[in-house]
């Protein structure tokens, strides 16, 4: 439901032509939240809003030989098809990487899935906490092992569509350089599996399970979320440079422990040290403590509200909130793109598309005339 979309959205904010297949009746997420008063906009809920922009939308009945034949059409035309079908349903439908390379040897195929196209438990249904559960992050994630908390941000879906883009535009590349095009088989679980990294691989050297230790860290000190007189601040001491500068920011005694200049010391006390600074922020304001800290050069951060993280400057100066414009006028604000390129600097944004507004463009294109056109919709090929 999300990884598919998210991986079209960020292709299509790249700048390629991304033409959404649809069902007659649209696919599923075109009714999610568009009749909450609350998260929607002129009929469109947030979910489409946001990962439907940039592209066209064709309505065309793939269970239909003159529907399939027509998405023939359009493969021969097309560099990428990307689905996020459960696995098996593209080979049933015949949109496979097998019988579109027969129409075009140079198209490549993408399907992103719970777990990929082989192995032994590969048709199992899969959504996002299911990976994020499988995967192992919700083991470590969360304040004890009691409590298993899945990622706020759906890390599942997203970190499938992101991998997927990695591998389409390497297949682009790879294309380029060898002429011929391939099939990318984009696994969730997989995703989640490698975005455990270093820690997966102290795993295998010590063979013991990592638990969850809330916002500190398994080796930093001080490295966590410390509440403040109106919120929260982050501290992030990595180097023993930080600390010494921490030190002499704050100018508490029981700080200035010698044992403490190295990070096994602070580790040591790691307990002791989390308690004298709570006890200290506590006592103003996360705008204080941020200003006094980032000026000794401290990492630090607020634990900011989707209200403060999306009026930051820094975030708008990035361009990183954009007004996506809707149907029938009007516009809403969504996440903008976050590759920046140094030559392709333009950044543009259209509004999610209408169900089927584009197939008859879209077919005029592949040179369908309007006669055709109109013989597939009375077949119910098109719509």
């Amino acid at each position: 439901m999300l990884s598919g979309p998210y991986a079209g959205m960020l292709l299509a904010d790249l700048g390629a032509e991304s033409i959404k297949v649809e069902p007659l009746k649209g696919e599923g997420t075109r009714s999610l939240l568009a009749k909450d008063p609350k998260n929607s906009y002129n009929g469109q809920g947030a979910y489409f809003i946001t990962l439907n922009r940039n592209k066209k939308s064709i309505c065309i009945d793939l269970k239909s030989e003159a529907g399939l034949a027509t998405f023939y059409d359009l493969v021969r035309e097309a560099d990428v098809v990307l689905d996020n079908f459960s696995a098996g349903v593209p080979t049933k439908l015949r949109i496979d990487h097998e019988n579109l390379s027969k129409i075009n040897p140079g198209i490549i195929t993408c399907s992103i899935t719970g777990f990929g196209q082989d192995g032994p438990n590969f048709q199992r249904p899969a959504f996002d906490q299911v990976v994020q559960g499988i995967g192992g992050g919700m083991s470590i994630t969360g304040q004890d092992p009691d409590h298993p908390t899945r990622a706020g941000i759906p890390i599942g879906d997203l970190g499938g569509g992101m991998f997927a883009v990695m591998g389409i535009l390497a297949a682009l590349h790879s294309r380029h350089v060898n002429g011929y095009g391939q099939h990318v088989d984009i696994s969730m679980l997989d995703c989640q599996i490698s975005m455990l990294n270093y820690m997966a691989t102290m795993y295998f050297l010590s063979g013991d399970n990592p638990g969850p230790i809330g916002n500190s860290h398994f080796v930093h000190v001080p490295y966590d979320a410390f509440r403040t007189s109106d919120g929260f601040v982050i501290i992030a001491v990595i180097f023993d440079s930080f600390w010494d500068n921490l030190v002499a920011l704050l100018n508490i005694e029981a700080l200035k422990d010698p044992a403490y200049r190295t990070q096994p010391g602070r580790f040591a006390d790691k307990q002791k040290i989390n308690q004298i600074l709570s006890e200290l922020l506590i006592t103003n304001t996360t705008d204080y403590w941020v200003s006094q800290l980032s000026g000794a050069r401290i990492p630090c951060a607020p634990v900011n509200k989707f209200s403060d993280a999306l009026t930051d400057p820094q975030v708008l100066f990035r361009n990183m909130v954009v007004d996506i414009p809707q149907p029938g006028g009007g516009s809403v604000r969504a996440p903008g793109n976050p590759i920046k390129l140094s030559v392709d600097v333009a950044e543009s944004f259209t509004a999610p598309p209408l169900l089927g507004q584009h197939t008859a463009e879209v077919l005029r294109s592949l040179g369908y005339s309007e006669d055709r056109i109109n013989e597939l919709k009375s077949m119910g090929a098109i719509g």
